[in-house]
């Protein structure tokens, strides 16, 4: 066992895992922080707006079914090698069940909490702010932990276009057929896209506790 833990440490070492995690993590944090400012942005915004919830929701849904490599060479004229086209096609597969979710979550508060806003004087707007969006935190939440994967598979894939991270120990591992680098790349990043969806999962139930009054309107 002892000798396996050192070896393990060697190949960590050899493949300088704990820089490439750092890249990794960096790469996930700021594509996850744009993403959840777009997306909670366009679910307000197509809920402000109900004619064009349809259209957007169609949109990101087309771009949701363009395969993820298809997507980075499309991006990688515009944004060249790097983290550049990475970061931007993580996002773009990462908006849609965080502005889908925002906007379900909006739109489905329960009436009877909107009628109290309004009895007791609330403008519109105080009760997007003060009502409508703490209300809709746990699908927010939701949401968030359905990005939080997709963004983690495509930044796995930022190795392709010399992004750094996880994703470049794995592709140096297949271009040199080391299997023990694929294995160990593989099974960190899988242990890390675990422990981040835990975090998420907890958030998300702590959420539901808090605002465990919310039901669809019918």
């Amino acid at each position: 066992m002892k000798e396996y833990f050192h070896e393990i440490l060697i190949l960590w070492n050899n493949h300088m895992l704990t820089m490439r995690t750092i890249e990794h993590l960096k790469m996930f944090s700021i594509a996850l922080i744009i993403s959840v400012i777009i997306g909670v942005g366009v679910g307000v915004l197509i809920y402000s707006q109900p004619k064009m919830a349809s259209p957007v929701l169609n949109f990101l849904n087309i771009l949701e079914t363009i395969p993820d490599l298809a997507l980075l060479v499309i991006l990688l004229p515009l944004l060249r090698l790097g983290t550049g086209p990475t970061i931007a096609a993580s996002v773009i597969y990462s908006i849609l069940p965080i502005a889908r979710n925002t906007y379900t979550g909006l739109k489905g508060v329960d009436g009877k909490y909107i009628y109290v806003a309004e009895a007791i004087g609330l403008s519109p707007r105080d009760i997007l702010l003060n009502v409508r969006i703490p209300m809709s935190l746990p699908l927010i939440a939701g949401g968030i932990r359905i990005a939080l994967v997709f963004t983690m598979g495509v930044v796995t894939l930022g190795g392709l276009v010399a992004a750094g991270g996880l994703g470049t120990v794995l592709q140096n591992g297949i271009q040199l057929y080391e299997k023990d680098a694929i294995l160990l790349a593989g099974l960190w990043t899988g242990i890390l896209a675990v422990i981040l969806d835990l975090g998420a999962g907890w958030i998300e139930k702590e959420l539901y506790k808090r605002y465990d009054t919310w039901h669809p309107q019918r």
